[in-house]
């Protein structure tokens, strides 16, 4: 082949492979404009709605200051009841959750021996008197002979170590006999104070020994809280302040307060332990795990909102605000943590007073979203 055959062949191969270069550039910077201008259609179409509710104000408030505590709430009152005597448990009928009053009998323990051991002792009391009485008969007669020169003074002396033998004899017998019907009563299990039922340890028929632990009670009519204090919060803890607590995954605010503090911080902890009672504590149940806010003064006025308005999915705290039409995001700085009402709030700095939150049930918005508050039936 000549060479200028070659090159107009590779001019020709250059120009086709320039030209589909171009074509598909021009293509592809058209689906780019095009999906571009989907985009700024769709952001100008979407507007998101906004309840009236959704909106926090920053407002200005006396916040309470406060501690956070925490813990587990506990009757004031409960008992184990344990079998005082060894034996069959006989007639346990109660249960988990029944109600129970003070001297209540919850079951009994097989009397059949207490009673055999009791008709034995009454037996040996009685055997014990009879010979009482014979010695105090002897000791009469003695005297009288005595009196009357007929015997010598050291039969009298007899006489009388043998009453006085009879009778410790006759009081230990009836000594016995009160400790087997003591026994026998202590048979009985009762309730030792009025409750609930909380723990059944035992089945009926099952031997149980002394001690053995048959069922608790608990009084759930007066519940407390201790929580534990480090050495710089136990200084600002009094008795009589109040508490805001909650329930764990719940959004109940119960109120306690300050009942009494432990003079002796925990040796191995050195924590000052608090006990706070709990005021309504008729739906509550022992054993729930509750925190909250203790508080011990008042902060000045401050700008404060709903801490769950502040977001913290950026290095900075930040709020979203409705502003203008759109949402905008403004940094702002927590200053203190609060309990309001009975709800957390936090006061804020970095944002002015009446501006409009959105509530953080919103979620996350994008900052510059067009927006607007709709009302009720719109």
């Amino acid at each position: 082949m000549k060479p200028w055959m070659k090159w107009t062949a590779a001019a020709v191969t250059i120009a086709l492979l320039g030209t589909g270069t171009a074509r598909l550039l021009q293509a592809r910077k058209a689906k780019e404009d095009a999906l571009q201008a989907q985009q700024a259609t769709l952001k100008a179409a979407v507007v998101l709605n906004i309840n009236p509710s959704d909106i926090h104000t920053v407002q200005m408030l006396e916040l309470p200051v406060g501690i956070a505590i925490s813990g587990t709430l506990k009757a004031t009152e409960s008992a184990v009841v344990k079998a005082r005597v060894a034996g069959e448990l006989q007639n346990l009928t109660v249960r988990e959750g029944d109600f129970v009053k003070a001297g209540q009998i919850l079951a009994r323990i097989e009397p059949t021996e207490y009673l055999a051991r009791l008709k034995q002792a009454q037996q040996q009391a009685e055997s014990a008197k009879g010979q009482l009485d014979i010695a105090r008969r002897n000791f009469e007669n003695n005297r009288a002979l005595v009196e009357q020169g007929f015997i010598s003074k050291t039969a009298l002396d007899t006489s009388t170590a043998s009453l006085a033998s009879a009778q410790a004899s006759y009081q230990a017998a009836q000594s016995g006999a009160d400790i087997a019907q003591k026994t026998l009563e202590d048979g009985l299990v009762r309730a030792p104070i009025s409750g609930q039922i909380s723990q059944r340890l035992v089945q009926p028929g099952e031997r149980v020994g002394i001690d053995a632990r048959i069922v608790e009670i608990v009084n759930g009519d007066k519940l407390e809280l201790e929580t534990a204090l480090n050495a710089a919060e136990s200084l600002l803890v009094r008795p009589g302040q109040t508490a805001q607590l909650q329930l764990d995954g719940s959004d109940q605010t119960i109120r306690a307060r300050v009942a009494r503090i432990n003079p002796t911080a925990n040796t191995s902890t050195r924590t000052v332990s608090a006990y706070l009672s709990i005021e309504g504590a008729a739906q509550l149940r022992q054993g729930l795990f509750v925190q909250g806010q203790l508080n011990t003064g008042k902060a000045d006025k401050v700008l404060a909102l709903p801490l769950g308005s502040i977001r913290t999915d950026k290095p900075q705290s930040y709020v979203q605000v409705f502003k203008d039409g759109k949402v905008e995001h403004v940094p702002v700085e927590v200053t203190l943590r609060s309990i309001w009402q009975g709800a957390p709030y936090a006061a804020v700095q970095g944002i002015p007073q009446d501006t409009p939150v959105l509530s953080g049930t919103l979620g996350a918005v994008r900052a510059g979203t067009p927006a607007q508050i709709v009302k009720a039936g719109q």
